[in-house]
């Protein structure tokens, strides 16, 4: 199956297009028991990248102040005692991650948060959060009924959900609930355990004949008056077709064996040296770093720095290779950040995301999503393979779609498209470089 087209041969901006809200049917129920059976499709050399993401916030049952994220533990002795989500047993989340067809492969903790590597992806666990992003042909919405339940019995209720997710490149590879965006939302619509709960809208950002975003909200939030709870963002990067000396960095086999060398060790080794190799390693300076290589390719990566994560998953399969960036960091300026990813991938294409509260939307004070003409071009340095081979010293990366919506009370959701201009000679370049600008 081919991917979806992309056309790039204008170097107009595209309007920005103006997002579908779909809304609920009247529908049968249904629940997880009338999944079927789920066929496991063989490995064709083609991986289904770009990820689904769930995001579930909690609070306590009768609590008219919102989710309390502020506290992330409480005392005992001389130590700490995990609350709310973090104090649910690894058989609880071994639960949850069946229902979504991944497992857990390892674990790093601080004191704000848990974060977990999966056999396709990443969770991370905050007392009342819990963030999962599945790729492939997981099944992602059949945890969330589990997850209520395990709150309840925590004397948690939900506070919102948000499920995001890029079109896919394989659509027909995917298993229920996942074909189609409709499907989703009519399991979500239809799920008897779920539709009185959640009671959410869903939404298409983008060109339906390209890269769009699909997004879906449910928005029981009692807002507080604190701007650490109310100024949340999270900003992903999908990229692809990346630059093809970077993919090779990331095949298993790539590496040397070590005679007397067990298995947990090697593998140990071999992601310590792709991070490194890649600059993987310097995108997150200070986080505790929990990277994984996987045979025959791909890597994934999970970093924790207070109460922010980043984390980076990549296909480097020639024909759908994919690399996905995601953080909740807060700061003013993604800018230096978002380069520092394109440059250490190098992809002909990307598409940025941006879901933010109202207060977190107002304290970035750059962004490319809302940008225009020259504030929303993205200029990096090129690899040295195309420096060599044609001497442009830099890439120009510009947007070529954008769309924006307020969905629900504040949550505010933007998505870019930017490709690649192959065809920008350095003259152009340099005339449209920004006053002041350096690039290193």
């Amino acid at each position: 199956m081919e991917k979806d087209s992309h056309d790039d041969s204008s170097s107009e901006e595209s309007p920005v297009q103006i997002p579908e809200i779909i809304q609920p049917q009247t529908l049968p129920h249904f629940d997880d028991n009338g999944s079927g059976n789920i066929i496991e499709r063989e490995y064709t050399g083609k991986f289904e990248g770009p990820e689904k993401t769930l995001e579930v916030v909690f609070r306590k049952k009768g609590d008219t102040q919102g989710p309390l994220t502020i506290s992330p533990s409480s005392p005992v002795g001389g130590g700490t005692r995990k609350i709310g989500l973090r104090s649910l047993g690894r058989s609880d989340l071994d639960l949850i991650c069946a229902r979504a067809r991944v497992t857990i492969l390892s674990c790093i903790s601080n004191t704000y948060l848990d974060a977990y590597v999966l056999s396709e992806s990443s969770l991370f666990v905050y007392p009342y959060m819990l963030v999962l992003k599945t790729c492939g042909t997981t099944t992602l919405l059949r945890c969330i009924s589990v997850l209520i339940d395990l709150g309840h019995k925590l004397g948690l209720e939900i506070d919102w959900v948000g499920y995001s997710r890029k079109n896919f490149n394989f659509p027909g590879d995917q298993s229920w609930p996942h074909q189609s965006f409709h499907q989703e939302l009519e399991y979500l619509y239809s799920h008897r355990n779920l539709c009185d709960r959640l009671d959410g809208s869903g939404y298409t950002l983008g060109p339906v004949t390209s890269d769009h975003w699909f997004v879906y909200v449910a928005d029981h939030t009692i807002r507080s008056q604190s701007l650490e709870t109310d100024t949340d963002r999270v900003l992903n990067i999908m990229m692809f077709d990346i630059d093809v000396d970077v993919s090779n960095l990331f095949y298993y086999n790539n590496y040397d064996t070590i005679s007397g060398e067990n298995k947990e060790d090697q593998v140990k080794r071999i992601s310590k040296e792709q991070s490194h190799n890649s600059g993987i390693d310097a995108l997150c300076p200070g986080a505790i770093i929990d990277a994984r290589a996987f045979e025959p390719c791909g890597y994934s990566m999970n970093a924790i720095l207070f109460r922010s994560y980043s984390t980076i998953h990549i296909t480097p399969e020639s024909g759908s290779s994919y690399v996905s960036f995601e953080t909740n960091q807060k700061v003013a300026s993604y800018n230096s950040l978002i380069s520092n990813v394109i440059r250490t991938f190098c992809p002909k294409r990307f598409v940025m995301t941006l879901m933010a509260d109202d207060l977190g939307l107002q304290q970035i004070k750059e962004n490319p999503l809302t940008g225009s003409g020259l504030e929303s071009q993205i200029m990096v340095p090129a690899p040295r393979s195309l420096s060599d081979k044609t001497g442009i010293n830099q890439m120009m990366y510009k947007r070529s779609t954008g769309a924006s919506i307020k969905v629900e009370d504040d949550c505010c959701c933007m998505m870019g498209n930017w490709i690649l201009k192959a065809d920008v000679s350095p003259a152009q370049i340099r005339a449209n470089k920004r006053r002041g600008m350096t690039l290193g």
